[in-house]
């Protein structure tokens, strides 16, 4: 391995680069940032993101929306394409609303909604005890449970907002992605059943269930299953469905209303 411990950044981007990382000179950068704010030795930080470890975890944090968002070991990173979706979210969000953000993961979404709306009421599930542990310290009122089993019955029918990044890559398909996020992180974060499309349904089960009049679900996607998705909110009694690009210009959310108000 290259000594990055005697040279200069440039060194220590050179051997990210000559690892495989995308953007060496940007993690090179966060590395001693950590680096100095006592995460270890820059050798070490190094030969763990050269071994796979997603850079959010050695850093302990990512930028979403302007956000710092903490994200714990073993907890889905917050993805780039995901602040679309997130700022659509906040967008939606009455400044007195009820949000319900399922399978929140970090709670990135979450507390994009909770920042933008301060005065709204934010509640997040999901079924991983680390994540929520984690979500937690990024300020999101997260509870632990599968889907909507852990929300409070008083706000069945009257949630303003139902948002879900959840695992949507198909079984058949998982050995595609990358091999430093096979090895690393979480595959029930990332596996979406056949098609990608089971945990999807099930969301958009919960969306029709707990919105009230006008309230909109935000639900991240991906591939083609944008199509068997509008047949499923069209089928729950969902309408005003479309579609939100993220800022490469790609379909990766999808949006549908409750009507009503």
């Amino acid at each position: 391995m290259t000594d990055v411990t005697t040279g200069p950044r440039s060194r220590m981007a050179a051997a990210l680069a000559a690892g495989g990382c995308v953007a060496p000179e940007a993690e090179a950068d966060a590395l001693l940032e950590a680096a100095s704010d006592g995460g270890g030795s820059i050798e070490d930080l190094v030969a763990r993101r050269l071994a796979g470890e997603p850079l959010a975890w050695i850093t302990g944090s990512v930028r979403f929306c302007g956000l710092r968002i903490r994200v714990d070991p073993g907890v889905f990173v917050p993805r780039p394409h995901t602040q679309a979706m997130a700022w659509r979210a906040a967008e939606l969000l009455p400044d007195a609303g009820v949000a319900v953000d399922l399978c929140t993961g970090s709670g990135a979404v979450a507390a994009v909604m909770g920042s933008a709306r301060p005065n709204a009421t934010v509640l997040a599930t999901d079924v991983d005890p680390v994540a929520v542990a984690c979500a937690r310290r990024n300020g999101v009122r997260a509870f632990l449970g599968d889907m909507d089993e852990p929300l409070p019955s008083s706000l069945r029918g009257h949630v303003d907002v139902v948002t879900a990044v959840v695992p949507y890559v198909p079984t058949e398909e998982l050995h595609l992605l990358p091999r430093d996020v096979i090895a690393n992180e979480p595959r029930r974060a990332l596996d979406g059943g056949r098609g990608g499309t089971a945990v999807l349904m099930r969301a958009a089960n919960v969306a029709a269930r707990w919105l009230g009049p006008g309230g909109a679900v935000v639900l991240e996607l991906g591939g083609d299953q944008a199509s068997v998705m509008r047949t499923t909110l069209a089928g729950l009694g969902l309408s005003e469905i479309r579609m939100i690009r993220d800022l490469d210009g790609q379909d990766r959310a999808i949006e549908a209303r409750r009507p009503g108000r």
